[in-house]
């Protein structure tokens, strides 16, 4: 009742800053359990595609293993690059350096492509949690400024101004502070315990685009 009470004397301004601050709140948990549930899929799977990868008998069978563990499209695109690349440098193969550098170089090229794919894949939702962690208790801070703009702007028209009918309007105005730091807090504590897990994945991934582009080279 006393929310109710709240949100029927605030204005506008505050409405609006409250409910930008209940869909951040909303956004940023949906990311971080999405995000999670999809990193630890993705740490099972790398692992598993990356044993499957190096246990297949020859590189159409090992793309094909790598596809059906990578669920979230991590490893197969580096794979997908190397077969490409190797194709072509079993065409080219020669004791020509000059080919052997060209064929070396369109490999890294492939790879660093697919890497970057994987990446951004992994770092999805990232950018949501910084920006929820960086700008929300701004919001709140604005819904706290203009709650307390306003409770005084009604007391200075009445023409009675005092300390009790002053604490109870600024009290609730200052709820939008701490609302903003109720969903700034778990954002931040979201990316940075997720960013932790995502950085050693792609420290994963580019040992594994690195193993990949020397098996790239003409005879490896």
């Amino acid at each position: 009742m006393d929310s109710l009470h709240w949100w029927r004397g605030s204005d506008a301004v505050t409405q609006t800053a409250a409910l930008v601050l209940l869909l951040m709140s909303v956004a940023s948990w949906v990311a971080m359990l999405w995000k999670l549930r999809m990193l630890q899929r993705a740490a099972r799977d790398m692992a598993r595609s990356q044993a499957a990868f190096w246990q297949a008998r020859d590189w159409d069978a090992a793309a094909a293993a790598v596809e059906a563990f990578d669920r979230d499209g991590l490893a197969s695109p580096l794979v997908l690059a190397a077969l490409e690349s190797r194709r072509e440098a079993q065409v080219l193969a020669s004791d020509d350096g000059l080919i052997h550098s060209s064929t070396m170089a369109r490999a890294t090229r492939l790879l660093r492509g697919a890497l970057l794919v994987s990446v951004a894949r992994l770092q999805y939702g990232q950018v949501l949690l910084a920006t929820v962690g960086a700008t929300a208790p701004f919001v709140g801070l604005l819904g706290t400024v203009w709650g307390i703009y306003h409770a005084l702007t009604a007391l200075a028209g009445s023409g009675q101004i005092s300390i009790e009918r002053l604490a109870g309007p600024v009290g609730e105005a200052l709820i939008m502070t701490a609302a903003g730091l109720a969903v700034a807090i778990p954002a931040v504590l979201g990316y940075n315990l997720l960013g932790r897990t995502v950085a050693r994945l792609e420290a994963e991934l580019e040992g594994f685009a690195h193993d990949l582009r020397e098996l790239c080279a003409p005879g490896g």
